[in-house]
């Protein structure tokens, strides 16, 4: 069932129970009216007609009288003595309750006495009347309980005729009012349809201000959401494609330098200096490999282990001496200064992570620079020391310095394979500064070397 005839059903049910409701209590409450008026204009009657006959009576009962009251006032009448015997009684009116001893007793007190019995369809009021001094006679008059409900026909045809002629509008009201509400919803899904089909860009809705458009801008904020998601899965996607593709490069290429050294060794027509330089040759790619596969477990141990970081206090200067024992061989092959700071310094810190850092912006830096110099420097201020790696190298490009940190990425894939690079030493940078709680900070210019920046707690 559509939503607009389930609305549409909502309404008719509970606005008919509603008017069925009211109908009902408005008939019975009527009905209770005209019995408590009833009961009110018979006692009435009851006292005037006992004082009509009290008048008209001449030591005994006119019977001719009491017949013109009784056809005039349109009561059945009978009349009693003062004990209870029956005096005066038509056919039709001889019928009822007879005073009882408890009734001639609330006489003596009372005017009045009404009987209304559910089981009779007729009220019946008692009355006593003085005809002499000291004597007394008791008046019986009553009616038709039919006779006292008969307006409540018409009133009920005429609320029931109502009800009907409401229940009608409330079809035609109702359908209007599930179509007002059911009209934004069904734009709102035909317009959330195009979106699914990438046939429109938001989902639109006409000439409201209500929830319905809150709801269609949270649709829309949403979509919009789900498109930038979207896009940015795709670039992942793309750059996990491109990546996936460069270990395969920088996988195979090192293995095919390997087995050809393997192939020419086991030959045995090499001399000696060929066979050390083969094996050297064959040595590099392994640990070509190997750091290239350290990186990949750093980042994945990142990305899933809460104790990635182990921070402990340590001495600054042991690492800059053992990075300075790594590389000096290297910067002097390539005729580059080659500044290392060796200054006692206290940090807070995963001290191999902090060297790993340091080992890869190194790295880069001397990679990328054939002439001037490559310094490692710190200093602390506020207990905080801040390490600088700065070159004179290439530099880095404007465009790609927002996209330096991302995994995967290389700002020239052919000169990064050459230099033995794949596009995780700066990402590998970035993780473990930010679960250091750091944060890393480039400096460079095309031609003009480039400086990395960061700060660790110091003593």
């Amino acid at each position: 069932m559509k939503i607009r005839n389930k609305i549409s059903l909502t309404f008719i049910l509970l606005l008919i129970f509603g008017v069925t409701a009211v109908s009902s209590y408005a008939i019975l409450f009527i009905r209770n009216y005209l019995l408590e008026e009833g009961e009110r204009t018979i006692k009435s009657h009851a006292e005037w007609i006992s004082l009509t006959i009290s008048n008209a009576w001449d030591n005994d009962v006119d019977l001719n009288k009491v017949a013109a009251i009784q056809n005039v006032s349109g009561y059945e009448i009978v009349i009693y003595d003062e004990d209870g015997g029956l005096l005066f009684a038509s056919i039709s009116s001889n019928i009822g309750p007879d005073p009882s001893p408890e009734i001639l007793g609330i006489l003596q007190s009372e005017q009045t006495v009404l009987i209304n019995s559910p089981d009779q369809d007729r009220i019946y009021v008692f009355a006593r009347f003085e005809t002499r001094p000291d004597e007394h006679q008791l008046i019986r008059i009553s009616r038709e309980k039919e006779l006292i409900y008969e307006p409540i026909t018409t009133i009920r045809w005429i609320i029931y005729s109502g009800m009907f002629i409401s229940i009608g509008l409330i079809l035609l009201v109702s359908n209007l009012i599930a179509r007002y509400l059911s009209r934004p919803i069904m734009e709102l899904k035909a317009s959330a349809q195009k979106v699914s089909e990438g046939k429109a860009n938001s989902v639109t809705i006409s000439d409201r201000s209500d929830e319905f458009a809150d709801l269609a801008m949270s649709i829309n904020s949403m979509a919009q959401q789900l498109r930038e998601d979207n896009e940015r899965l795709a670039k992942v996607h793309d750059k996990q494609s491109r990546f996936f593709e460069d270990i395969t490069h920088e996988v195979r290429n090192p293995l095919h330098t390997i087995m050809a050294s393997m192939e020419l060794l086991e030959s045995g027509k090499l001399d000696a200096e060929k066979q050390r330089r083969y094996i050297q040759n064959a040595k590099g790619q392994t640990e070509r490999m190997s750091s290239l596969f350290k990186d990949l477990l750093t980042l994945q141990r990142y990305d899933s282990d809460e104790n990635f970081i182990q921070s402990q206090w340590f001495d600054l200067q042991r690492i800059t001496s053992h990075l300075e024992e790594i590389y000096l061989d290297e910067v002097q092959q390539k005729g580059i200064r080659f500044v290392i700071q060796k200054t006692p310094s206290r940090v807070l810190a995963d001290a191999p992570k902090i060297e790993q850092v340091l080992d890869n912006l190194l790295s880069n830096a001397i990679k990328y620079t054939s002439d001037g110099e490559v310094k490692l420097a710190y200093e602390v201020t506020d207990k905080k020391v801040t390490i600088t790696v700065s070159d004179t190298g290439i530099g880095i490009d404007e465009e790609h310095k927002k996209n330096l940190f991302d995994r995967f990425f290389r700002t020239d894939k052919a000169r990064s394979r050459d230099s033995g690079g794949t596009g995780l030493g700066l990402a590998v940078v970035k993780s473990i500064l930010d679960a250091h709680g750091s944060e890393i900070h480039v400096e460079s210019k095309l031609g003009s070397g480039t400086k990395f920046w960061f700060q660790l707690t110091a003593k």
